[in-house]
């Protein structure tokens, strides 16, 4: 039975992607950070019904000395490294912390592969962050990048950093360059599901406005699930490579709203209000991914639409609510 060990386990591709290697009869273990009680912390996880068949260990990815107790006592086959201060907006106000986490957290976790099990297969989750102020209309692998927030910066120092460790110590070590991906599971604080959440309590009777920033940022939004298999084929291949992973198609926050608040019935109009305050000191206008490597090399391909993906995303809010309601 293949190990694998995944940072970020109880985030949004930490969940889903434990579901997919338990599917494929590996032995999870994830790294578990104690700074909330364990039943926060494992929401996601009891959400797709896995939380009794994972393990979770105590380590954090700024303290190298529980990476390496934590690699030489599970010997891991695969590390998935999926934690990071992971929202953008919260990396102007905590810049320092964004670096430490996101940045010098992956080079721990490289450091204790290479000292601990150098065999092991690696993943870092890079951004399509990175490319900030686009330099191409369509961004692939050989795209220059120029970022533009802490966040973005920090994931650069990390991505190359995994490119340094497979050139220098030949490490089996992949990044997937990751477009926006969400799911029932995204974080409240992420666009995508302040808006289908935003939706789901308009819709019950519980709100009627929904503040956002620019609406006119525009992203190329995939379906999680389908993501992480794209994680799960990296380390399949017998050589390490870095790959973007995106579905092609660019929407406006405006267009998303579209979709989301008709789909419920509504018209976005009537309820969607903008706010300077949500505004990005440095924006990323548009994000546009160019997943023709992928596709060849992994034979991967997303699956689901992003109305399909909205869809599913209203519905589980709705459901939440409701249960809220009736608690």
């Amino acid at each position: 039975m293949p190990t694998a060990l995944i940072t970020g386990i109880t985030g949004q591709d930490g969940a889903y992607l434990s579901k997919l290697l338990l599917q494929k009869g590996y032995r999870v273990v994830g790294l578990l950070r104690r700074s909330a009680s364990a039943d926060v912390v494992g929401e996601r996880l009891r959400w797709l019904g896995i939380r009794d068949e994972v393990e979770l260990v105590d380590g954090n990815i700024t303290d190298l000395s529980s990476l390496i107790r934590i690699v030489e006592t599970i010997k891991p086959d695969e590390v998935y490294n999926l934690a990071a201060q992971s929202f953008v907006g919260s990396s102007w106000q905590q810049p320092i912390l964004t670096g430490n986490v996101t940045g010098m957290g992956t080079t721990n976790i490289l450091e204790a592969v290479r000292i601990v099990k150098k065999d092991a297969r690696f993943y870092q989750a890079s951004s399509s962050e990175m490319y900030g102020l686009i330099q191409e209309p369509m961004q692939s692998e050989k795209t220059p990048f120029y970022p533009r927030s802490p966040y973005a910066v920090a994931k650069l120092y990390a991505h190359w950093m995994t490119v340094n460790y497979r050139e220098s110590f030949g490490i089996h070590a992949s990044s997937g360059i990751l477009f926006n991906h969400e799911s029932p599971l995204r974080g409240i604080e992420f666009v995508t599901r302040k808006v289908t959440d935003g939706v789901a309590r308009i819709k019950l009777g519980l709100a009627s406005k929904l503040q956002l920033g620019n609406l006119d940022a525009t992203r190329d939004w995939g379906y999680a699930p389908d993501y992480v298999n794209a994680m799960y084929l990296m380390l399949q291949q017998e050589k390490p490579d870095d790959y973007v992973i995106a579905t092609g198609r660019t929407t406006s926050i405006r267009d998303f709203c579209k979709i989301a608040f008709s789909y419920a019935g509504l018209n976005y109009e009537d309820h969607v209000v903008t706010s300077s305050d949500l505004f990005r000191p440095a924006e990323v206008e548009v994000l546009l991914g160019d997943a023709s490597k992928a596709r060849k090399k992994l034979n991967w391909a997303p699956t689901v639409t992003l109305e399909e993906m909205v869809a599913e995303m209203i519905e589980a809010d709705l459901a939440r609510h409701r249960n809220e309601k009736q608690a």
